[in-house]
């Protein structure tokens, strides 16, 4: 149904929702916060979301390929979005607590999605899978973060 070029939009949509990366980064805010012990290096996080995101554009486009845009996308497309707003939240407006709120959400859309793509191709399905193990360490990350900076 679809060729490879058509690849290419999902790709877009992704760097999209990756350029909040860009335009709010860590900064001085974020260094100062207390972090928990289980806090990786800032230098991990740049390749883990690179392979993350190119992997969740894949995965959708392999989806679209079987049966064009359908629900599963729409969820696809949803989670995205929230993706794509935790980052504002959290480093943009020092709003942990509804980062927080934005990525529990999140988590169930990316469940959700998760399901929907098994259900129409495995291998879109199992491309989603370290995502959502990262962004359930991302929910543990965020939530000892709020709690350890009441204040922030």
């Amino acid at each position: 149904m679809a060729t490879l070029k058509s690849l290419v939009p999902f790709i877009l949509l992704v760097a999209v929702a990756a350029a909040g990366g860009a335009l709010f980064p860590p900064g001085e805010w974020h260094a100062a916060l207390a972090k928990p012990a289980f806090n990786p290096p800032n230098a991990l996080f740049a390749p883990v979301w690179t392979a993350l995101y190119v992997m969740m554009a894949v995965a959708a486009w392999r989806v679209f390929r079987r049966e064009g845009w359908q629900a599963p996308l729409w969820l696809w497309l949803a989670q995205l979005v929230l993706n794509a707003i935790w980052t504002p939240l959290f480093f943009g407006l020092h709003r942990i607590d509804l980062a927080l709120a934005d990525i529990i959400v999140l988590d169930l859309l990316v469940i959700a999605t998760t399901v929907a793509f098994f259900r129409r191709d495995r291998l879109a399905g199992w491309l989603l899978v370290p995502y959502l193990a990262w962004i359930l360490f991302a929910t543990a990350l965020t939530f000892a973060i709020w709690r350890l900076n009441p204040a922030a």
